[in-house]
Order: C-alpha cells, then sequence, then structure tokens
C-alpha cells in the first residue's frame, strides 16, 4: 500500500471510449488501494481520466508538467502536487525516481517513448522497479511481437523479458505491483 505507481498513458480525447473505461478502472483501483497516482499532469485523454478517477475516490494525485505544458485547459489543475519542470527530460527524470511502479496504459508516440525508456534505464540497471504493460484488449500486441523478434534476432537476450511483465487487466496489474520482488541481474547478463 501508498505505493506512488507513475502511470503512462495518451492525452488524446479522440480515442474509443473503451480505453476511458479502463484509465477509469486502473484509477479507481489505485485510489481503493491506497496507492499514489504519479502522471503526466495533463487533463486531457486517458491523463486526466486516471487522475479524474483517482480523486473521485479520494486518493492522491501528483502530476508532473513542463512548464510549456502549463496551460489552462492542458494541465490537470487539481493535483493534490503538481511539480513544474524545465522541459520534457527533467519532467521524466522526476517521475522516474519518484515513482516505486510504473505502468503502460494505452497511449500514443509519447507513452511508447516513455515505456521503452524506462525498460532501458531498467535493462541498464538505472532501476529495478515493477513495469506494467497494460495490455487490455491486445492494444500492445503489435509491440509484443516487435519484442518477441528482437529477442529471436538476438538484438536482445530471452531474459529480456523479464523486465517488464504483461498484463491483461487492471487487477492483475495491481496484484503484481503489490507482490514484485526486484530482479537479482547478473553483470552484463542483458548486454
Amino acid at each position: 500500500m501508498n505505493k506512488v505507481i507513475c502511470v503512462y498513458s495518451s492525452s488524446s480525447n479522440f480515442i474509443d471510449k473503451a480505453f476511458f473505461d479502463l484509465a477509469e478502472k486502473l484509477g479507481e483501483a489505485i485510489a481503493s488501494r491506497e496507492d499514489i497516482l504519479l502522471f503526466g499532469g495533463g487533463m486531457r485523454g486517458l491523463m486526466g481520466a486516471t487522475a479524474t478517477a483517482v480523486h473521485r475516490l479520494k486518493g492522491k494525485v501528483i502530476g508532473i508538467i513542463p512548464e510549456a505544458l502549463n496551460q489552462k485547459g492542458v494541465v490537470y489543475e487539481t493535483c493534490d502536487e503538481l511539480v513544474i519542470t524545465k522541459d520534457m527530460r527533467e519532467r521524466k527524470s522526476i517521475m522516474d525516481a519518484r515513482s516505486d511502479a510504473f505502468i503502460a496504459l494505452p497511449g500514443g508516440f509519447g507513452t511508447l517513448e516513455e515505456l521503452l525508456e524506462i525498460i532501458t534505464l531498467k535493462q541498464l540497471k538505472y532501476h529495478n522497479k515493477a513495469i506494467v504493460i497494460l495490455n487490455a484488449d491486445g492494444f500492445y500486441d503489435p509491440l509484443l511481437h516487435l519484442f518477441d523478434s528482437i529477442i529471436d534476432k538476438r538484438f536482445a537476450k530471452q531474459e529480456s523479458t523479464l523486465l517488464y511483465h504483461i498484463s491483461p487487466d487492471v487487477d492483475d496489474c495491481l496484484d503484481f505491483i503489490d507482490s514484485y520482488q526486484p530482479i537479482e541481474f547478473k553483470d552484463k547478463w542483458l548486454t
């Protein structure tokens, strides 16, 4: 309990309602477990839906947003704590440092970039925290097929799959985080 969970997700308002339902369910589950949501600080898309759901159940929300995006209509102004950074790199650094675990909801290029960077940082031993890919309705199947191809063609070792957990639903996602035991990496075992 009381884990700070970083959620990467879409800022688009134009995606299917099922993804908004998923984001709301995740937000409600985070709040009901008394965990804390840490996210990119936006009010749009799945970002805003997750934060609103956490607040609806009286949970705590921490937003980290670069000053260029700290604008009315973009920023989730009711964060319990809002950290404004100079740029995206500082934003991600703070998100990484302050989080106990990471969840990737469905999203676009920004979500993919954040997910791949946090996996890479774990591979390089900059952290050893839980990373969960919430693969609801097979959204991430094409990416996971690419991961398989990367491993099949020996750009990464089979053990790389231990860097992240693929979860089909919200409950499995949070149960994995609750029971997560850091992995003991051998020197250069992924290189």
